[in-house]
């Protein structure tokens, strides 16, 4: 394949399984996330399968985005595939009582962290009228549920973006789609629910949700079809899953 997969928030959950599996079908990668400790742990584990390059920066903070993705060396500055992954959710409060600092967390890193990213990738595809963006999403972006309010509405604009992505982009012939992931089982819960592991256990309880694993199958997929091809907009839910709120469980 040979291709240059940039993957933010690869250091857990469906980033890490992304280039896990990317790794095995000789892309190249840079590796986007926050942690360095964790980042130099996943190099390690695929530099022997493929070429691995590391940006430590946190989406939020605007300056490094842009100078991290800007410092690429020669090897690594074609950015064939975009992977905006990073995102979060935290707490799971009513719009009364919910926090202003988690509000700001959500809205930073779930839109405005996936805009700078994306402004920072976007002008070499633009030349070179090629390239390919997939725009992680939720089931939440699709429908609000109770509780949800803020996460969800970052959701929303995930959505939305990678709708106005893909219509001011047609020209270029730049592809671009989403993947709405249902329950995935990641650190998800554990960091909405701010390292309440009884909490977060719950959340899966008495059914099986999807795993990294499967999504990061389903990108592959994706960015894998002939050019001539672009999965616009895809959700995936586990099949005890029906809704946002509707799930079958066993307990």
């Amino acid at each position: 394949m040979n291709k240059t997969a940039l993957i933010t928030g690869a250091t857990s959950g469906i980033g890490k399984a992304t280039a896990e599996l990317f790794a095995e079908k000789d892309f190249k990668l840079i590796l986007c996330g926050r942690r360095q400790d964790r980042l130099n742990d996943l190099k390690a584990d695929l530099e022997g399968k493929t070429e691995v390059h590391l940006l430590n920066f946190d989406v939020r903070n605007r300056n490094d985005v842009f100078e991290r993705i800007g410092s690429l060396p020669d090897g690594f500055s074609k950015i064939d595939i975009l992977i905006n992954n990073a995102g979060n959710a935290h707490g799971l409060d009513p719009m009364e009582s919910g926090s202003l600092d988690d509000w700001d967390a959500m809205l930073d890193i779930n839109v405005k962290g996936l805009l700078y990213v994306s402004k920072a990738v976007l002008p070499q595809m633009v030349k070179r009228k090629s390239g390919h963006i997939i725009n992680i999403g939720s089931i939440a972006g699709k429908e609000v549920y109770p509780k949800g309010n803020v996460y969800c509405a970052s959701k929303y604009a995930v959505d939305a973006i990678n709708q106005g992505m893909r219509i001011d982009l047609n020209q270029y012939g730049i592809r671009v789609g989403a993947v709405n992931p249902g329950a995935v089982e990641t650190e998800f819960s554990n960091v909405r629910f701010k390292g309440d592991d009884e909490r977060a256990d719950m959340v899966y309880k008495g059914f099986e949700p999807l795993h990294p694993e499967d999504i990061a199958d389903i990108i592959h997929f994706v960015v894998t079809r002939s050019y001539h091809v672009n999965i616009a907009d895809l959700v995936v839910t586990p099949t005890a899953q029906a809704s946002a709120t509707i799930v079958r469980r066993e307990l």
